[in-house]
């Protein structure tokens, strides 16, 4: 009697990569609820969503350098779903009729900070994918070519894919609307700062964090 092929084994998905990419995905949803406002750190005004696509650059860094390339650029990619599922929900919700509860100020509160363009949202849209992709090639190859500094790849990346997310958002969103130059160079200068500063603290975090969590995996 012939016994039956075992099945192959399934597919096995590290604690690292789980955590990161649900973390991941979450940040791509609520940049653009965050990017409504505007904070001012010292001269400079940002708006705050960028907060958000720095842990975005971070955590694919992270990615890459645990996973290897292939892997990262996939999260990015697999981030364009939520993005869009969010951005359809948040079109789908502004058609709908607000409650007669609901009270005028916040129905009124809610469409302002809710609304956007379509040049706006295909700004974001287009910056996040080639900024992302271009974050991630970025601090990979320059592994590859030797260079073993973290900190240094992460910062040279991060703020060569933050300087091309401005000049793309910026372009796609404002231009001919009115001139762009000052708010490009402001918002350059904002995220090459914050870029310098935070994304390699925050990669040398979430690459600890990974490598915490599968060492505590338990055995299969």
């Amino acid at each position: 009697m012939t016994t039956p092929a075992s099945a192959p084994p399934a597919a096995s998905l590290s604690r690292s990569l789980f955590f990161l990419s649900i973390f991941y995905g979450g940040m791509v949803c609520i940049a653009g609820v965050l990017g409504n406002k505007q904070v001012a750190l010292g001269p400079l005004a940002v708006e705050s969503g960028i907060f958000a696509f720095l842990l975005l650059v971070a955590v694919s860094s992270a990615v890459a350098e645990l996973h290897g390339r292939h892997v990262a650029n996939r999260l990015v990619q697999i981030g364009f779903v939520p993005l869009i599922a969010s951005l359809l929900l948040s079109l789908l919700v502004l058609a709908l009729p607000a409650s007669p509860q609901m009270e005028p100020a916040r129905i009124e509160a809610f469409d302002l900070m809710m609304s956007g363009t379509p040049r706006i949202w295909a700004g974001g849209i287009f910056a996040y994918g080639i900024s992302q992709m271009l974050n991630v090639t970025i601090f990979t190859r320059l592994k590859r070519e030797g260079g073993k500094l973290l900190w240094l790849r992460a910062a040279i990346a991060g703020v060569l894919s933050q300087i091309v997310d401005t000049l793309i958002f910026v372009s796609v969103a404002f231009y001919g609307v009115f001139p762009i130059g000052e708010l490009l160079l402001g918002q350059m200068l904002a995220k090459v700062v914050l870029s310098a500063i935070l994304v390699p603290a925050l990669i040398y975090g979430f690459i600890a964090l990974g490598r915490h969590l599968d060492r505590s995996a338990p055995a299969a």
